[in-house]
C-alpha cells in the first residue's frame, strides 16, 4: 500500500500515468513487481482517509498485532522492539525527556 500512495503521489504531481512498481527484499535479494490495479488503489485512498482522519482527531493508533514480515529491510524502523512489547508509551518517552537536564548551550 505505500507503494502504491507513493505511486499515486506521482501520478497527481507528474500528470503520468504509473501502472505498477517494484519492492526489493534485501535479504533475499529479489525484486517483486507490484501491479497498481484499482482495488489496491482504492484499498489505499480508503486507508489514506483513515489516517487522515486520526491525524485531525490527534489520535495515535496502535500497531497491528501481526506478524512482522521477516524478510523486510526496514522491519526494525517499521517495528522496533522497543515499542512493540507495550510497555512503554509516547506519554512516558515524552515524561522521561523533558525529565532529562538541558544541555548547555552555547552564546550566539
Amino acid at each position: 500500500m505505500q507503494l502504491c500512495a507513493q505511486a499515486l503521489c506521482l501520478e497527481e504531481m507528474l500528470g503520468a500515468p504509473v501502472p505498477a512498481g517494484a519492492l526489493f527484499y534485501g535479504r533475499t535479494r529479489r525484486r517483486a513487481e507490484v501491479v497498481f490495479d484499482e482495488a489496491l488503489r482504492r484499498r489505499t485512498e480508503a486507508v489514506a482517509a483513515e489516517v487522515r482522519a486520526l491525524f485531525e482527531a490527534g489520535a495515535t493508533p496502535s500497531p497491528p498485532a501481526v506478524a512482522p514480515c521477516k524478510s523486510c529491510s526496514l522491519l526494525d524502523a517499521c517495528r522496533p522492539a522497543a515499542f512493540s512489547s507495550g510497555r512503554r508509551s509516547v506519554a512516558n518517552w515524552i515524561a522521561a525527556r523533558l525529565a532529562e537536564p538541558e544541555a548547555p548551550t552555547e552564546p550566539a
